[in-house]
């Protein structure tokens, strides 16, 4: 079983919502979870729930309420803060419900001297650990940094909710944590978590599931364009993202379509090197594109220094719209792609792959083929149900160390270890340039953001640019009014 990141886990939460499965219910479901292994760690005695404001907190209030039914458990709740302060109204729902619950012991804290003076952590049998969750990224705070000391200094068992607080569960470096007895983690396993030295901070660590839907965490939503890194507002320019494009000779929109499309999804610079002979026509479709025209009518061996010197000063290489399928260009892209660090390869580019020396390289590749495209880099047909499309997908991405997406009426995208599909496009797609524009968006993200992050956003958002498009034109549309929704995408709800 994979693990995920916090990023990955807050997409799934998003997923479901898109899916009508409320935040609201997960709660429940991982507080509900969390009682449930309480009563199979414990037959009776005190428990304490240590809560901060956050969501985490919120789940440990549901499985206070859960455990408060049992008289066999005296119940206490210290929550770090104010109830006035908790960050989401799922926790704020939870936590109003206690007062309706045979629950007599809650104190709201603020200061740490408040927590000192408490006998409560001190006569726990169990303490329930739900402080600081997945979302710690900074030093910790008071009370918090004091009720963590105090936990470990206890004597009781500690049962931490989702990570021990303070723990970085993405495997990061971090300033303390709780070291619990048992560690609940919800849905799936954190990297975090299966760290070399993990006993010190989790003595078990145990999967509780939630009830996650599946389509949440298979199918690319809007969630996952939330895991996108956002510019900052401090940034400079070059920030976020240099793209080279190398790109026409036998064709010339192509590579137009794929820059404008870059950055539109917000790329800082965007270079086309192209052949001599489209390089004035490309510069002349927007005062936008920067072009450097190459020594031939062909992409050819004499370039690649000239375009080894434009790739160090580049963050992503796009390669391949427009080219052609001279044999000259498929040599030259073979020795090309190895030289660069990422690279989304398009198009008659996919002709030039040399998996061999993609290994050898290290270098980061996202490929984008369609069904035919796709038979030719496997040397046999395309399957055409699903199931057996996306086992292909993983296979040869696993072996060939890239990232696949294969483009279809449903796209299949997969790094080797997962599959990922996207839903969003229309048959108006179907128009020529759509594929050149879905290059440009995937090259622009894949600049400051993973690949398989890049790959997956991409594919959804050239796809939702697509069906705004369609409600406009219908089957009218082009690509470049694809490229003129991109932003509606991106922006929206912001």
């Amino acid at each position: 079983m994979y693990t995920i990141t916090t990023s990955q886990m807050n997409a799934i939460d998003k997923n479901c919502e898109y899916f009508g499965l409320s935040t609201l219910q997960l709660m429940e479901n991982a507080g509900a979870g969390i009682a449930k292994e309480v009563k199979n760690f414990i037959e009776s005695g005190t428990i304490v729930v240590i809560a901060g404001r956050g969501n985490n907190g919120g789940d440990a209030f549901v499985a206070a309420r859960h455990l408060a039914q049992y008289s066999n458990y005296k119940v206490k709740i210290i929550l770090l803060g104010r109830s006035s302060q908790i960050k989401t109204d799922d926790a704020i729902k939870n936590y109003q419900i206690l007062k309706h619950c045979d629950i007599t012991d809650i104190l709201e804290v603020s200061d740490s001297t408040q927590i000192l003076n408490l006998d409560w952590i001190d006569s726990a049998d169990v303490i329930i650990d739900a402080i600081l969750g997945t979302g710690v990224k900074s030093k910790i705070r008071e009370p918090e940094s004091t009720a963590i000391d105090m936990i470990n200094n206890s004597k009781a068992k500690t049962i931490s909710v989702d990570v021990p607080s303070g723990f970085d569960p993405d495997g990061g470096d971090f300033e303390k944590s709780v070291f619990s007895d048992v560690t609940l983690t919800f849905h799936r396993m954190k990297p975090g978590l299966e760290s070399k030295d993990i006993n010190r901070y989790a003595k078990s660590v145990k999967v509780v599931n939630i009830g996650v839907c599946s389509d949440a965490e298979k199918i690319v939503g809007r969630g996952n364009l939330e895991m996108l890194k956002k510019r900052s507002e401090s940034s400079h320019k070059g920030n976020s993202g240099r793209i080279l494009i190398i790109g026409g000779g036998a064709y010339s929109g192509a590579p137009g379509l794929t820059s404008l499309a870059a950055l539109r999804t917000g790329a800082d610079l965007v270079t086309i090197a192209t052949p001599k002979n489209v390089a004035d026509i490309i510069a002349s479709f927007s005062p936008n594109l920067i072009v450097d025209s190459l020594s031939s009518e062909v992409l050819c061996s004499e370039d690649i220094p000239k375009i080894k010197d434009l790739v160090k000063s580049h963050d992503v290489v796009i390669i391949g719209m427009g080219i052609g399928r001279d044999d000259r260009s498929k040599s030259a892209i073979e020795k090309i792609i190895p030289c660069c660090q990422k690279v989304v390869v398009d198009a008659d580019g996919l002709y030039g792959l040399n998996y061999n020396s993609i290994s050898e390289s290290g270098c980061e590749v996202i490929i984008t083929p369609h069904a035919g495209e796709f038979s030719y880099l496997q040397n046999k047909n395309t399957p055409k149900d699903r199931d057996s499309r996306a086992c292909d997908v993983m296979d040869f991405s696993k072996n060939n160390h890239l990232i696949t997406i294969l483009k279809g009426k449903e796209d299949i995208i997969s790094d080797g270890e997962r599959i990922l599909y996207n839903q969003t496009g229309n048959p108006g797609m179907t128009v020529g340039g759509t594929g050149d524009v879905l290059a440009g968006i995937t090259g622009a993200l894949f600049a400051v953001n993973s690949a398989i992050d890049a790959a997956s956003c991409g594919a959804f958002i050239n796809g939702a640019a697509g069906d705004l498009a369609f409600e406009e034109k219908g089957y009218g549309l082009l690509a470049t009014d694809i490229i003129d929704r991109i932003t509606d995408v991106i922006n929206i709800d912001k």
